[in-house]
């Protein structure tokens, strides 16, 4: 039974790869990320072989903790990309707990990144391990750390599946998880703000912190060896079992609970906006794309990532004596029109099956350029005030509220060069956005290679055509902003044109690229 999930997720995996150069692409960019990872990984543990013993051990014991924190925060992110996560979709074979149990947690070690993350973990063995003892208890002690890290990862999941099959939950994860993403930033901008301290105390104090837990406990078994790593290591093995029965256990009650995503309706209100927007084809995708920002998972996180992205960069450019110039005002604003400009490069993806009513109303390119000029237009809506806020706060921060005159217009004109780029994007590599069921879900099962692929192309692209507006206002020449707004509007305007050139003549493959079944 076990090798029977194992063979199942590998035949989803090789079973969305066909016929699709795009998700061929994109799996193979993903399979060669995950070995430079591992290479990386497993040579960074290595290397803290050179440092001091006590050193030594403190760092493998954070960066033990570090992986058992990624994969109990990753898969929940990636919960609706991976049919394997959510208990549900198992509920109705004829399988007892156990077995699925066993068979889940095989899956779940199945594929690239799962043995890339064990590939990494062995470094600790060279980083630690002196002798031949040292190497027999740092195999096992490796292994219990996978182990530990795959069933505290499936317990965290299966407890919340319920939750995050629902819309707050997956709100509620959204905002959660952009906040821890903040919280790791806290280190670094307390020291750009002047505040300083002994790395190495600092350190010491975590590995006391982390030496009695299970990956501090399998890093100090490869290091100290012998009977007292051996009792660690029975710790270790004591600590994944009693994971694995809390996990059988929310398991047998995620089976059996009924479920609860689908409760209630949905209250249909009037957007307070519409009486304000043109009319025609233009004025309803506005008051579409308007809804989507409201209500759709996905495009709240986008914004809010945008929002973070930006107060991070904000307060990292600010040095201990707080004057990084018009960079600490201009640099973190540009950033974040970016970051908003980047969902533009896959506008239809999050239309999906309907967008085939597009193509039936559409008759000519004209249409399909009205059509993106709404979506641009409703982006900017939101976009314009939040930059200008963005500018006043980075402005204000960097120490001359004045700067928020040449931050504001430079922004604004990188975000019309970012959707204009995002336009051509959407009609040449479109991908289909996954189900509502994660509000991280940036693309289907197979193809988060080719979405990070389209995404880089277009931030590429866009930091190199914003270059002749952005680069003489950070040099100093603040007035040339005024040319940043209508160099943004042409930028838009020429992507429209031949974003609509290009997708016309290709709706048939654009709408089989969104629609493709997840």
């Amino acid at each position: 039974m076990t090798w029977l999930f194992v063979r199942l997720k590998l035949s989803l995996l090789r079973g969305g790869l066909r016929g699709d150069a795009g998700r061929q692409v994109g799996f193979a960019f993903s399979v060669a990320a995950a070995f430079l990872a591992a290479v990386a990984g497993f040579g960074l543990l290595s290397l803290i072989r050179l440092a001091p013993y006590g050193v030594a051990v403190d760092l493998v014991s954070a960066a033990f903790a570090m992986f058992a924190a990624g994969w109990i925060v990753v898969p929940l992110m990636a919960f609706g990309l991976d049919e394997t996560l959510d208990p549900a979709r198992l509920a109705l074979f004829p399988l007892t707990t156990r077995q699925l149990a066993t068979g889940m947690l095989a899956a779940s070690a199945a594929g690239p990144w799962p043995l890339a993350s064990l590939a990494a973990l062995c470094g600790g063995v060279v980083a630690l391990a002196h002798g031949v003892g040292g190497v027999l208890l740092g195999v096992p002690a490796v292994i219990l750390q996978f182990a530990f890290c795959l069933t505290a990862s499936r317990l965290v999941t299966t407890a919340l599946s319920g939750a995050l099959r629902s819309r707050r939950g997956r709100d509620l994860l959204a905002v959660a998880a952009i906040f821890g993403v903040l919280l790791v930033q806290v280190p670094n901008l307390l020291l750009n703000r002047g505040l300083s301290g002994d790395p190495t105390r600092i350190l010491a104090a975590a590995g006391e912190v982390l030496r009695w837990t299970p990956p501090g406990l399998a890093a100090h078994a490869i290091a100290d060896g012998g009977l007292i790593g051996v009792a660690e290591l029975i710790v270790v093995a004591m600590s994944v079992v009693v994971v694995a029965w809390l996990w059988i256990a929310a398991l047998r009650y995620a089976l059996v609970r009924p479920d609860s995503s689908n409760r209630g309706g949905a209250s249909v209100r009037r957007s307070p906006t519409g009486r304000f927007l043109p009319g025609g084809l233009l004025g309803a995708v506005v008051a579409k794309e308007l809804k989507y920002a409201r209500r759709e998972p996905r495009a709240r996180v986008n914004w809010i990532s945008a929002v973070f992205v930006s107060a991070v960069f904000m307060f990292s450019l600010r040095g201990p004596a707080g004057a990084a110039g018009t960079w600490a005002a201009v640099g973190p604003v540009c950033l974040a029109a970016v970051v908003i400009g980047l969902q533009a490069a896959n506008s239809f993806g999050i239309d999906g099956r309907s967008l085939w009513m597009n193509a039936v109303a559409f008759s000519t390119p004209r249409d399909l350029r009205t059509d993106l000029a709404g979506r641009h237009l409703a982006m900017a809506v939101v976009a314009v005030p939040l930059l200008a806020l963005a500018s006043l706060a980075a402005a204000l921060a960097a120490g001359n509220a004045a700067w928020a005159l040449v931050a504001a217009p430079t922004a604004w004109g990188v975000l019309g060069v970012a959707v204009g780029i995002g336009s051509i994007t959407s009609v040449t590599v479109p991908y289909t956005y996954p189900e509502r069921l994660n509000a991280f879900a940036g693309a289907a099962p197979g193809q988060g290679g080719q979405a990070f692929a389209a995404s880089f192309v277009t931030m590429l692209v866009t930091g190199v055509l914003v270059l002749p507006i952005v680069l003489p206002v950070l040099l100093g020449s603040g007035w040339w902003a005024v040319l940043a707004v209508p160099y943004g509007l042409a930028a838009a305007w020429a992507g429209r044109r031949v974003a609509a050139k290009i997708g016309s003549a290709r709706f048939p493959e654009l709408l089989a690229a969104v629609s493709r079944p997840t």
